[in-house]
């Protein structure tokens, strides 16, 4: 299902079904969840997630699904596998990107909200549409999609079903950046200090989190400002 590659300091991991538009198999997220404890082990500075093909990620595949019907146990399985693997994604300490072209669906866009940064190219497009097949969206999935746009922006996808473009999904926090600008980005967070991000990235997610301060990230942000990298940074500056 899923592609790994290394890229310099940058981890590539392509969902690699193009048959069905990278549509995510129930085992899926348990090899979602064993490929980033790789990437944590690799040392690499960046993990980017794209698709192949002409999609980013169709959803889960719908081909599992008869299976569920009727078997409690079995939707409560998958449902805790598909945690297990997006919340690995999120624990990552290194940046991570999702660069999305073409449809993004359903745990498609759980799989984007996992991720730190969200790039769509000119042919995304975005839906969520659970209630259409009857069924609903995992709590901590409706969680990063209301933290993302908002309670009532979630309503709207989440009621509707709707698609939206790359410029819509913008327009309401869906995604930060457009397609031309991904390559920028990822040299620009690539040019900066590994254990600034790893310490930034943890802030962030302590902010999101309603902690407006914390010790542990005082004690990281006293080492790093009386670190080697700050002076060999500045040094770097004054020779330019």
């Amino acid at each position: 299902m899923f592609r790994l590659i290394h890229d310099g300091d940058a981890a590539r991991l392509t969902l690699d079904r193009p048959e069905v538009r990278n549509a995510i198999p129930a085992a899926g997220w348990a090899e979602l969840a064993r490929l980033t404890g790789e990437i944590a082990a690799s040392g690499a500075r960046l993990l980017v997630v794209g698709g192949a093909g002409e999609a980013f990620c169709a959803g889960a595949d719908l081909s599992d699904f008869p299976a569920f019907a009727g078997d409690p146990s079995a939707s409560g399985r998958f449902r805790q596998a598909m945690r297990a693997g997006l919340d690995a994604l999120t624990g990552l300490e290194i940046p991570t990107v999702a660069l999305i072209d073409g449809p993004c669906y359903g745990a498609g866009v759980a799989l984007a909200l996992a991720c730190d940064l969200r790039i769509a190219g000119p042919g995304a497009r975005f839906a969520v549409p659970p209630a259409r097949l009857g069924i609903s969206y995992p709590q901590e999935d409706v969680h990063r999609l209301v933290a993302q746009i908002g309670a009532g922006q979630a309503a709207r996808l989440l009621f509707t079903g709707e698609t939206i473009d790359g410029a819509e999904a913008a327009r309401i926090g869906l995604v930060e950046l457009g397609g031309r600008s991904a390559d920028e980005a990822i040299a620009a967070i690539l040019a900066s200090d590994a254990e600034s991000l790893k310490v930034l990235k943890r802030a962030i997610a302590l902010g999101a989190g309603g902690y407006r301060s914390d010790a542990g990230q005082d004690e990281r942000f006293d080492a790093l400002l009386g670190g080697g990298a700050m002076m060999r940074r500045l040094d770097a500056l004054r020779r330019k």
